[in-house]
This record gives structure tokens, sequence and C-alpha cells, in this order.
């Protein structure tokens, strides 16, 4: 739903629009509010009147944190859905550094943090794969392959607005189960005034001011310019326009411990039973507790049932989770952008209204990684196993034995392009009629180029560690991890090209709004709208990605690459705010601590130099990033277009006594999913027995196989507000919501599985399965939501609320065979293949969520919101939780009787709570806020299907600013304030896999308004 006002002085229904109950509003209070929620340009011309009709009213402005807590008040107060936004008076003045950032100020909202800062966002505590984002109304895209956005790809200081709608319409794009974010950019006629302004931020980190960064100085920056300005002429035409352009230049410090993670075949349950010596910890000879002495290999804790006993193979068995190496890392960074928003607003008369803008954002991240990395899954006989200490889930607290340490090193950078345009025209037909035209183009590219190199030691060597309070801290006997000379065995480097992907959005809407004015109807709203979004992943000689890999041996050449490479050690203090002192400690055989390789850094080396020189020293080698491909086996290209319509009544009128208002209406949604993927081309071979082969062409040519998918879903809404008094607000919100499946899970890839008894004679005979991924056929997650609020509004700068809501899901996800047909030697075949399938389970979600602001007289003010829910959905890990397989004719089994607990909705936390405590006077502005957000599953992108929890963190930050004069403040920022690192568990929570430490980003700005 475009959430731009109305241009003319007939009523319009809106999220936004003043109810009959405004009209005891105090004139200030209106023109303090209103002036600035642009979201109503009825509430514009509300003000504008009585400044008109009471000219003697002393106007009382108010600005910085009140007027934005205000702001948000009104906000929420107006609306005829569950809404709560954040809105400025100026373009630059949203209370913080990203728009990540500033959503984590609304009630109910939390964020992911990568890079110490936010990126994706939670509503009420549920993932971001069940929200949706619209920019200016329309759909946004992104470059991870889900549906989420990055938001730290947009500058606050170029969004005018944003909003969570928490509850829907019949006339908002469909997709989000648990709510809308909405973003709005300025509008340049609506805006109303002239305007320049200018800001510069320092940033320093005093976690960089350690770091010898070789992509960046030890001070960074932003800067951002923005102008509005309007042109009015004698016909009654008028123009407007405004630009805004930003640049920033900073670092993203981030040390790191990391454990192998659960996303690939590197993390394993490892059986920890003294009486099974052929595998485990307690093998009877040197190798991978995964794999068996005498048997299979890559086996480890067993949760197939075995059809004897209807149990696991290995139930009752003792395990603990190593994963193939735990390692430290750490970075050089820096983070580049660059933002442009345009917009252009042109009305040739009363009658039409045409907007176009755009927003361009380009953004770089790049570091240079240097990581000590201990391998892991190898147990020494009688020593690691008797050794070993776990806690009540498996996690080892303390490990000993013999194994290879490397010194290893990664080269990244992701570069990030997004490109969004809409064109919006309005016409007002007559006093009754208004349609509105809207097309719409968003499209975002990533790329992402990485070097990786290894040296490792020629040797096993002696080590144990423990955990501390929250990393390992290491012990080696008789080895120096700063010469760099242990570490000159098998050297390798690869140099990748991966992921990457277009995200493209094309789409059309043609909505009217008539005006009734007669009865408790208001206004009838309804429309189409067509849209085609297109996800690509190109493929190469990796999966994902291509990779070209060198590698030198042993001896006195690979020696000469270490130290002709070698740099120091780049940070002083290294996860020191994490640590409980050394992280490596270096003992001679008798124990005695050796000062040399004691400490909290290792050898490193410059990785450019290092691959350059191994590439070099393999004959013809050229370092080359190679490139990847559209026809290709490991390529994803999916096209999902959708049409919708709607139609909608607004209705305001008064009934016992109260005056009520809201809208119902309904919204029909067909979508149509086509999926593209490669496969090896086959010939069908006869022999002279007439037995059937299937041969790989010996042409090297792919064969382009297609999938798809549809499904039509009806999506009814209904909105009540009742305005019980003057101060007293009861709301009621019902709608059924769908939340698609990510575009990387619509990939469309297979392969077949053949009868190898040499006795096929057919088609049918020879092929038998299909093996694959992706399943375009996904069908949507749907719930039904109700919600219900009492809300309490002394004055304009207190609220209390409390929501309660409660979500009805049908569709889980399991693994479910499915027919599919092929054509293989010109004949059609009838496949089956087991994939994933959104089956048609319930579950449930309750919550409860409460908003509570005051300000007293001395110019202290108060902000709390808190969110609790609480739910039965359950996500199986799909490696070592229950797994179940429903044949073609509906007979489900289980497959694998799991050793984890399933997880939440994924991004689900259980309790969500923001604060504020401000100080406002004269031109003083600070404010310190608290946010705190309780332990979620996170998927990982390239597998989704694994668990992976982010441990329960509370973040503090601060701010302040003095306005000098009308042109000039000084602000001052801090994000993080207290250090607090992002912690993750992997598989289930306290078995810890990664601890990231980011510190403090402090920031310091001087504005300048004209």
């Amino acid at each position: 739903m475009s959430l731009k006002s109305s241009k003319n002085n007939k009523m319009r229904s809106g999220q936004f629009a003043l109810s009959p109950v405004a009209k005891w509003v105090r004139t200030a209070a209106i023109a303090g509010v209103a002036s600035s929620c642009v979201f109503s340009a009825h509430a514009q011309q509300e003000q504008a009147k009585a400044t008109e009709v009471e000219p003697d009213v002393e106007i009382i402005s108010v600005t910085g944190t009140r007027r934005t807590i205000q702001d948000q008040i009104a906000i929420k107060r107006e609306a005829t859905t569950v809404v709560d936004g954040l809105s400025s008076e100026d373009i630059g003045d949203l209370p913080a550094l990203s728009i990540g950032e500033a959503l984590e100020s609304i009630t109910g909202a939390a964020s992911h943090r990568e890079n110490g800062g936010a990126t994706e966002i939670t509503i009420r505590g549920l993932g971001p794969f069940l929200s949706a984002t619209h920019i200016n109304g329309r759909e946004a895209t992104n470059g991870s392959g889900d549906r989420s956005v990055n938001f730290s790809q947009f500058p606050s200081e170029l969004v005018k607005k944003v909003a969570i709608y928490k509850t829907q319409d019949a006339s908002m794009i469909e997709g989000g189960v648990a709510g809308v974010i909405a973003l709005e950019t300025v509008t340049p006629l609506d805006f109303g005034k002239q305007r320049l302004q200018g800001e510069v931020k320092l940033n320093y980190n005093p976690d960089e001011s350690n770091v010898d960064n070789s992509l960046q100085s030890d001070l960074g920056y932003r800067g951002t310019f923005s102008y509005v300005d309007q042109f009015e002429f004698d016909n009654g035409q008028a123009v407007g326009f405004s630009f805004g352009v930003q640049r920033q230049d900073i670092s993203q410090p981030e040390a790191e411990y990391r454990s192998s993670s659960p996303s690939g075949s590197s993390l394993w349950a490892c059986l920890n039973d003294p009486t099974n010596t052929n595998e485990g910890f307690y093998r009877s000879s040197a190798g991978d507790c995964e794999d068996q002495v005498n048997g299979s290999n890559n086996q480890g804790y067993d949760t197939e049932i075995d059809p004897d006993t209807g149990k696991a193979v290995s139930d009752g068995t003792p395990y603990a989770w190593t994963g193939s190496s735990r390692s430290f890392r750490q970075n050089e960074t820096s983070d580049e952008r660059d933002a442009v928003f345009f917009a252009f607003q042109y009305q040739p008369s009363a009658e039409w209204d045409i907007n176009f803008d755009s927003q361009i954002s380009d953004r770089t991240q790049r570091e240079a990684r240097h990581d000590l990395i201990f391998l892991q899954k190898r147990a020494t006989p009688g020593v690691t196993g008797p050794s070993l200490v776990t806690n009540d889930v498996g996690g080892i607290l303390h490990w000993e034995g013999e194994e290879r340490i490397e010194s290893a090193g990664e080269q990244f950078s992701r570069e990030e392009n997004y490109r969004g345009y809409g064109l919006n025209i309005e016409h007002t037909v007559n006093d009754r009629l208004t349609i509105d035209l809207d097309l719409a183009y968003s499209k975002t590219s990533r790329e992402e180029l990485q070097i990786s190199n290894r040296g490792r030691t020629a040797g096993r060597n002696y080590f144990s560690w423990d955990m501390g309070d929250n990393i390992p801290h290491f012990t080696l006997t008789d080895f120096d991890v700063t010469d760099i000379s242990n570490f000159t065995d098998s050297l390798r480097t690869r140099i990748d090209r991966e992921n990457v992907r277009d995200n493209k959005v094309v789409s059309a809407r043609l909505d009217f709004d008539y005006l009734v004015d007669s009865g408790m109807f208001t206004t009838i709203q309804g429309g189409v709208r067509t849209s085609e979004l297109s996800f690509t992943q190109f493929g190469g000689t990796n999966g994902n990605g291509s990779r070209n890999q060198f590698t030198l041996g042993s001896g006195a050449e690979a020696l000469d690459v270490l130290q002709g490479c070698q740099i120091d050690f780049p940070e002083s203090g290294f996860l020191s705010s994490v640590s409980d002192g050394n992280i490596i400690t270096h003992v001679d055989s008798d124990g005695n601590v050796v000062d040399t390789g004691t400490g909290s850094s290792w050898a490193t080396y410059d990785n450019e130099c290092f691959s350059q020189a191994v590439v070099a020293s393999n004959e013809g080698g050229v370092f080359e990033y190679p490139e990847v491909e559209y026809q290709n086996a490991g390529t994803i290209d999916v096209t999902e277009k959708t049409t919708a319509a709607y139609l909608m009544a607004n209705y305001d009128t008064e009934m016992f006594g109260k005056f009520i208002r809201g809208n119902f209406g309904l919204r029909i949604v067909d979508t149509e999913v086509t999926s593209i993927g490669f496969r090896n081309s086959f010939d069908v071979v006869t022999s002279d027995t007439g037995v059937l082969e299937l041969v790989e062409s010996d042409t090297g040519t792919l064969d382009k196989i297609k999938g798809g998918g549809d499904y039509t879903k009806f999506l009814p809404s209904f909105n009540l507000v009742v305005d019980y008094s003057e101060d007293i607000l009861l709301r009621a919100g019902i709608y059924r919501g769908m939340s698609r499946a990510d575009p990387s899970d619509l990939g469309y890839s297979r392969s077949f599985q053949q009868d190898t008894s040499d006795t096929a004679t057919t088609i049918n005979d020879l092929l038998v399965g299909v093996n694959g991924s992706g399943n375009p056929d996904t069908q949507p997650l749907m719930s039904w939501n109700y919600d219900a609020a009492f809300e309490w509004y002394p004055n304009e700068d207190s609220i209390f609320a409390l929501s309660l809501y409660y979500k009805q899901f049908q569709g889980g996800f399991q693994k479910r065979t499915v027919i599919e047909d092929f054509v293989v030697g010109g004949e059609t075949v009838s496949l089956p293949i087991t994939n994933s399938v959104t089956n048609d389970e319930e579950s449930e979600i309750l919550g409860l969520e409460t908003s509570f602001s005051y300000r007293w007289d001395n110019g202290i003010g108060v902000k709390f919101g808190y969110n609790y829910a609480d739910t039965d959905f359950e996500f199986e890990d799909s490696l070592y939780g229950d797994t179940f397989v429903t044949d073609v004719d509906g007979n489900t089994t289980q497959l694998k009787e799991g050793i984890v607990e399933p997880g939440s909705v994924p991004g689900f936390s259980k309790h969500v709570f923001s604060s504020q405590l401000y100080y406002q006077i004269g031109g003083f502005d600070t404010a310190v806020i608290y946010k705190y957000r309780s332990e979620y599953f996170q998927p990982y992108t390239s597998n989704g299907t694994r668990l992976r929890y982010v441990d329960s963190v509370g973040v503090w930050e601060m701010r302040a600013s003095y306005k000098i004069n009308k042109h000039f403040r000084v602000k001052a920022e801090a994000i993080n304030l207290f250090s607090a690192p992002k912690s993750q568990d992997f598989f289930v929570e306290d078995n810890l896999g990664e601890v990231n430490d980011y510190g403090p980003r402090l920031f310091l700005g001087l504005s300048y308004k004209l």
C-alpha cells in the first residue's frame, strides 16, 4: 500500500487519516504533531485550517527526541491498523545511524546483528522470513537469496519515515505474516518547504585503534547532503524535487572465535562410549572420531531407525559435538557505501499528481582475515577419550590430543548494488473518484570474491584446550604459533568467485478510491497489481561459484613464500574483552610456560602476496578470479509471477455513543513459479542384447530443465478502532496472512538414479528415481492473525498500550515423495523424488505487546516497549532431528530419531525489549537506549535446514546533540556502548559455535540546515 498523502481537500481514507475524535485535540497539539506526520495530508490541511481560523493561538515548536516520540504516539493513535512508526521533521533527522537501528526503537522490533550493526529485522519476535519490506509502497529486493532486507544497505539520513504494520488490510501487498516494514522517502511538494542540509560524521571505533588495518584508517566518516525545493507557477502548476547523497567509508572491527558450522558435513556428534573402540573418541587407532576403524566413514551418532528396535541405531549412546576445526580469526575491515536518493513531483493541475522517485545504493565490504586453526576431529588413543569433559548437551569443555595446526588467511570482498525506481500517477477524476497508477522496478546484485590460503604443520602436535567464560583457551606443548616456519607444509590457495546473484522485481499497480460519504461508509478502495520477481544465482565449477586452486609442497620454496609475505600480527589485545587472559599458552615438555608463543597472536602473512606467490610457483599458473556462468548445474533461476486484486470498504461512524472507524476487505493472490535448472546431457544407449544404459553425452552440453508450481490464496481482513473516550482507544484486527518460501529454495536441480543391474530394457526400468534440491512447488505458509489492543493517551507525550495477539499457522516443513515428469530419450518418464514441502500441520503463536511513554516537566522522559510470545511451532534439524518422509500414497514413515530438540519459528525470540531514557532542554538533547533480544534460531542462507542459535544479548546505545543556532547542530552517537558480543550455538543451545566481538562504534557529527 502506498503511504503517499492525498493532495485534495476531500476526506480520504488512509492508514493515518484523522478520526472524528481528533476535533477535540488542541490546535497547538495539531501544529506540533501533525505537521511532521506526512502520512496524512489531511492532517496537514486540518493544521493549516486551524492556523487560519485561530491566528492568535501560540504555536509551540517541539523538536528532537520529544518530537520523535510524539510523532510515534500520533502515528499509532490515528492509524486504522495496528501500526508503530517513526518519522522525522526533516529529512536526515531520524534518530539512528541506520534503518535497522531506527526500526529497533519501535516496540516489538529487534534485529539480527552482523558486523556489529543491525541488519535483518524481526517483528514481534518472529523472523524476517515472516515479514515483508516495502519502500514507498513497493517490494524491495536483496542479495541474500531470501525475502529479508539488509537494512544496513540504506542510509537512515535519506529516509523520511519508517513504519511497522502489525496487522494488515486488503490494500497492502501480501507477504507479511509477522508484519510489513514500510520505508518512505520524501515527496517534495508534500514536504512543503525549501530545505538544504549537510552533515559530516566522523567514526571512531576503539577496537579499530588496536588494529593495523591495511584496508581502512583508524578514522572513518559518513557525509550526507540533501536538498528539497518547490516551485509554483501562475498557471497553477507546481514542481518539486528532492536530492540526497551519502558517502560512507568506515571500518567494522570484528574479532572472532569459530568452530566448524553445521551447514555442511564438518560438525559431528561423535560417540563418547568407553566400551566402543571401533569409533568415536575411544577408538583403538588414531583417526577422525566420526569414522569407524572397521566399517563406514562419516558416521558418528547414527540417527537412522533400526527396524528391529524402532529406535535410532545409536540410541542411548553418549556423544560429544566436535567439528573439523576450532579457530580464532582476526579481521581487518572496510565498509564503503555510496547512496543517492532522488524524487521529482509534478502537479500540472489540481487533478493530477505525478511522482518519480529513485534509490541507488552501492556498498562494498572488504575483509583481510587471519586465522589460527586447530584441527579437531582426530582422536588420539588413550588421550582424547579419557580426558574429554563435556556439558549436559555434549558440548566439549576440555579436549586433548594430537592434531595439525594451520595459519590460514582469507581476502574477502562483497559488492552489493541496489537500484529502486518508481513512478506514481494520481488522477482525481471528480470529487468522489481518484485513480492511482504505480509502476516500480527494484534490483539488487551481489558478488563475492575470496582468496583462501593455508599453511599447516608437517606433523601432529600435542595440545589441549579448556572452555573459559566465553571462549576456549589453548595450551600447546613445545610449539610456537608465532614462528612462521612451523607452517610450511601443504601450502594452498583457493581463488573463488561465488554467490553471484541478481534479484529483481518489476511491478504495476492500479488502484481506485471512491468517496461514498453517506451512512457509515466513507470510501471504497480497490485495485489490481501484477509483479514479476526473478532470482538468479549463477553456478560454476564449485556449486554456487567457481574456484581456481593451487598448491605448493613443503620445503625451502614454501618457507620463502611464508617469510616473503609475513606481516606482524595486525592487532593488539585480540579478543581481550571476551577472553580470560591469554588465548594461547606455550609450555615446554615439563609444563613450564614459554614466553614466545604465549599470548593472543600468531604468525600471519599478507593474503594477496601469499596467493600470488603460490600461484606463481605452479607452472603456467595465473592469478585471477574465475568466471561463473548461467548454463551450469549450480545455477538457480526462479521467476515468480503474481497477480492480485482487492476490494476494501472504509467506515467511520458513531455507534452506541462511540466513534468507530476501520475497514474490511478481501485480497485475492494468484502466484505462478517457474524454475529453470541445468543437468548433464545424456544419451540412452541400447546394447546388442537390448539392455539400456544412460551415457553422458560427449558433446559437453547441458540440458535445460524446467519445473514449477502455482497457488491461489484468499486473504480477508477486518480492522476496527473504537474511540472509547477522548483519551482511550480500543482496537481489533483480523486478517489472513501468507509468507512465501525464499527464492533460493525454489530452485530446480535434478539428477537421475539408475538401475545398475544391467537388466533394464525400457526407460522406466532404467531410471528408478531422482536426486535433487529445490522445490518450485513449495506452498506458502498461511496464517490467521488476531489482534486486540487497549491504548491510553493521557497527553501528546504519553501512551500506555497493551496488545494481545494470536496467530494460527497452517504449514510446517517436511520431506515428501512426489512424482515428477521428465523427458529422456524422447520419452516421458514419471519418477519419484523426495523433497522438502510445506505440510498441513497447524501451530500457534500467542503474544503480548506493551508500550509505555511518559515525560516529566523537567525535560526527562522515558519510553519502554516489550513483546512476549510463545509458540508450539517446531522446526526439525535435517541432520540430527526427527526426520519423516511421506510417500506418494500419503503414508508417513519416520527415517531418523533425532538427538536435538526442534527449533522454533526461524528468528523467533520469546522476549524482545527496548527502552529509552531521554533528557531534552533548550538546544540540548540526549538519550540512552537499551535493547534486549532473547535467544533465537537463525537459519543459514546456504543450508537453512540446520539449527543455529543466536544467544540472548542486551545492547546499550547513546546519542546526544546540541543545537548551536538555527543552522548548526553537533551530534554524538555510540552503538554497542559496552561491547556486547554476539554468541552462537550449533545444533543445540550451550554447544558454543561462534563468538563475534565487535566493540563500540562512536560517531561525532556536525550538521548544517538552511
